[in-house]
């Protein structure tokens, strides 16, 4: 039967696990505990339930199996809308690596999810040092539930998570499991200078450094990601421009996942075809080439230079985000 130590084991072959005590939490967190059911898209785009306690074996086996795929998981859903995932291990596997970690210090999580995610942390870090803030009161109570019968014991509060958690701040390390336009400011305000931020912007991770209370910067990691978006809060900053389906953009740059990266990162500040032709000319770049930057609360996103010619803001201040 799979076992959290095989997907740990297939995770550090993949070269997305190098840390030992990350080995060790993804080797010793039982995330059977965590999704005790999931849904599957099936034919017809129908969502089927798997669950733990199914009287029929061989879906009791199905449902094991999926749990230590390196997939993630449809964990909450309503009217046919996800509202909560287990994320694809491996990709949370490159963002705890990618989140420079070390013993004593304090971790602020942005959308508690299953309680999976939370659980590694504490393994690593002690439940005391960890807090894990999600809107939804059915989410934080049942990945409550989870945390404990594995015996971790992370601080979860039930709130909006554009405010962060100032109760039990400040925080050497954030991490959000949710995607946003902008980083919201009490994000970093709630952080120690130096901290570092690890936010999904668009279908990309930035990790921000953390230089004062309004201040930040950082390059995008290499991975894509692709998050529930983060709910809560005042809208943030630029609704992404939809590419027309008759626009004048060439079919292989649509079939290409770079250029749909820079056109979410852009939003509505370049037309389609405008972001296709500096795509182009700029030797069609991924995500490595771009970043984000926090100046007393503006932020805005850049190719290859923060202070350059190719800049897009990202939105001002979100509300209630001091």
């Amino acid at each position: 039967m799979p076992a959290a130590s095989d997907l740990m084991r297939r995770l550090a072959a993949r070269g997305a696990l190098a840390d030992p005590a990350w080995q060790a939490a993804f080797a010793e967190v039982p995330r059977e505990v965590f999704v005790p059911y999931y849904y599957v898209t099936v034919s017809g785009g129908r969502r089927e339930r798997l669950w733990r306690d199914d009287p029929d074996p061989e879906r009791r086996a199905r449902w094991l199996s999926g749990v230590y795929d390196d997939q993630p998981l449809a964990t909450r859903v309503r009217d046919g809308e996800l509202l909560s995932s287990s994320s694809q291990p491996s990709l949370m596997a490159r963002m705890l690596e990618a989140l420079e970690v070390r013993d004593g210090m304090r971790v602020l999580e942005i959308g508690t999810g299953s309680g999976y995610n939370a659980a590694l942390l504490a393994h690593r870090l002690g439940g005391a040092r960890v807090t894990t803030v999600d809107l939804d009161p059915g989410i934080t109570g049942t990945a409550r539930e989870h945390l404990a019968a594995a015996g971790y014991r992370p601080r979860i509060v039930t709130g909006d998570g554009v405010l962060g958690a100032p109760a039990y701040a400040p925080y050497d390390r954030v991490i959000a499991t949710c995607a946003v336009r902008a980083v919201p400011p009490a994000w970093l305000a709630q952080s120690v200078p130096g901290a570092l931020v690890l936010a999904p912007v668009g279908t990309g991770l930035v990790p921000l450094r953390v230089e004062g209370p309004r201040d930040g910067e950082g390059r995008f990691l290499s991975t894509p990601a692709h998050f529930v978006p983060l709910r809560g809060g005042a809208p943030q900053g630029e609704e992404v421009h939809p590419v027309p389906s008759a626009c004048a953009v060439p079919p292989h740059a649509l079939r290409q996942g770079s250029f749909h990266f820079l056109l979410g990162l852009a939003g509505g500040s370049l037309a389609p075809y405008d972001a296709y032709e500096l795509w182009r000319d700029a030797g069609r770049p991924e995500r490595e080439r771009y970043g984000v930057t926090v100046r007393d609360g503006l932020q805005w996103a850049w190719l290859d230079d923060p202070y350059g010619p190719h800049t897009w803001s990202l939105g001002g201040p979100l509300e209630g985000g001091a």
